[in-house]
């Protein structure tokens, strides 16, 4: 197999295992999954828990609803869902199907169970570790660096399952099971432009179809802050409007008890609806054909995991600013962009947004969405009418890939400070 077919079939098996399904917000799930493959290995329903977790999971845990429990928000609430009513079988729809009887029993378990919370540092940002016990016997999960990357199982000291830790300080090539090193935005161009998207249709397909139905939901119900549903009163109908509305009511369904699941990028489902969620409101405008949308929503979800590749899979920088401007490179090929189109719509937004903290899950995830979608349309709207923002200007490096280095940098080692700044605040343990 020469490079180049290297590249497609590495560039194929990155959308295949990035955009999967999620039912509710992706750490809480995965602190689900690890408690119910806890459960499963233990054989009884435990009389203690003890969950195990790095800061950014605390952050992202804590705010959020889970979905199928009542409106429970919280790590014992996920890890109880897991318990009670989790199939380990199903990953990242680990509580998709909860009974109401279920729902019933996973608030009397968190009435009547002990659940111990400790705060670790083991060098990862993304750290689970469950362990459950009933009498004298115990089951240990370890689930590390990305969602459903389980490193161990252990039951009564006896090692079940294990597999090597990957080094800290290479943690993105650590969440890399197909190369993401062979990302970059010329080769990612070339495959949209060249791609069977008879190969792209099965994984891309099912991103319209969940994705756009949540979005739906979102504007529908009354869901968190409702963003989607204020941009739509407040600013009109235009497609612009639109593009940033429905992606942030998706958000506000998602962060908010919706039962529905979206198909995630990079590990989070609020990143699987800001790549696609747009473009698919641009297609229906613009009357695109299915062939053009699937190659739109590749370049958007690739571009995206370009970004984040390099920042890893938690961190202190707002994934919607990767999905942003992943989704502004969507949008100006659905409106006939070239690549010098697509490469300065991406630098424009980075530049226009990349100063938006992540504290955690919730509502708010739903505005940011909002204007980082924003910043994607501006993005391509500047180069459109002569307009860029150049090298030397703040954090913009010489070209396109230097940008994103930099962005990944930025995101992973110069805001690790910010992050242990911002789950102080949020866990109270900040002194004002």
């Amino acid at each position: 197999m020469n490079k180049q077919d290297i590249r497609y079939q590495t560039y194929l098996n990155i959308l295949e295992e990035e955009l999967v399904p999620a039912m509710g917000c992706t750490e809480p799930i995965a602190l689900a999954y690890a408690a119910a493959k806890a459960r499963k290995v233990l054989g009884a329903l435990p009389d203690r828990v003890l969950l195990q977790v790095s800061g950014s999971i605390i952050k992202n845990v804590k705010s959020v609803i889970v979905p199928n429990t009542g409106h429970l928000k919280g790590m014992p609430a996920a890890a109880a869902a897991g318990i009670i009513a989790g199939d380990s079988d199903r990953e990242l729809e680990v509580i998709s199907q909860v009974p109401e009887d279920k729902i019933t029993e996973i608030k009397h378990f968190l009435e009547n169970v002990q659940t111990e919370i400790e705060h670790i540092d083991h060098g990862h940002v993304f750290d689970i570790i469950v362990t459950e016990y009933s009498a004298d016997s115990y089951a240990r999960v370890r689930i590390t660096d990305y969602h459903t990357n389980i490193v161990l199982i252990e039951k009564d000291k006896k090692i079940l399952f294990e597999k090597p830790l990957a080094d800290p300080s290479e943690e993105s090539a650590a969440n890399s099971r197909a190369d993401r090193s062979l990302l970059n935005m010329e080769d990612i161009w070339d495959f949209i432009c060249t791609a069977d998207t008879g190969d792209l249709a099965p994984v891309l397909d099912r991103q319209i179809q969940y994705n756009y139905a949540i979005a739906e939901e979102g504007i529908r119900g009354d869901y968190g802050a409702n963003i989607g549903s204020v941009l739509l009163k407040t600013y009109g109908n235009d497609i612009s409007v639109r593009a940033k509305a429905m992606a942030a009511a998706g958000s506000d369904a998602r962060m908010n008890g919706c039962e529905l699941p979206v198909i995630i990028n990079s590990g989070s489902g609020n990143q699987g609806i800001t790549c696609s969620v747009p473009l698919i409101e641009y297609a229906r405008e613009l009357h695109a054909d299915k062939d053009t949308l699937y190659r739109a929503l590749a370049l958007s979800n690739l571009v995206a995991i370009h970004e984040k590749t390099g920042i890893g899979t938690l961190s202190a920088y707002c994934g919607a600013v990767s999905a942003g401007a992943g989704a502004g490179a969507g949008i100006a090929y659905l409106c006939g962009g070239n690549y010098t189109d697509i490469i300065h719509t991406v630098v424009n937004a980075l530049a226009i947004v990349s100063g938006i903290v992540c504290d955690g899950a919730k509502a708010s995830c739903a505005a940011k969405i909002a204007f980082s979608v924003d910043a994607g349309l501006l993005g391509y709207n500047m180069y459109k009418n002569g307009q860029e923002f150049k090298s030397g200007d703040g954090i913009v490096m010489k070209d396109i890939e230097s940008t994103i280095r930099g962005i990944g940098l930025l995101g992973k080692d110069g805001m690790r400070r910010t992050n242990e700044e911002i789950i102080r605040l949020m866990t109270g343990e900040e002194s004002l």
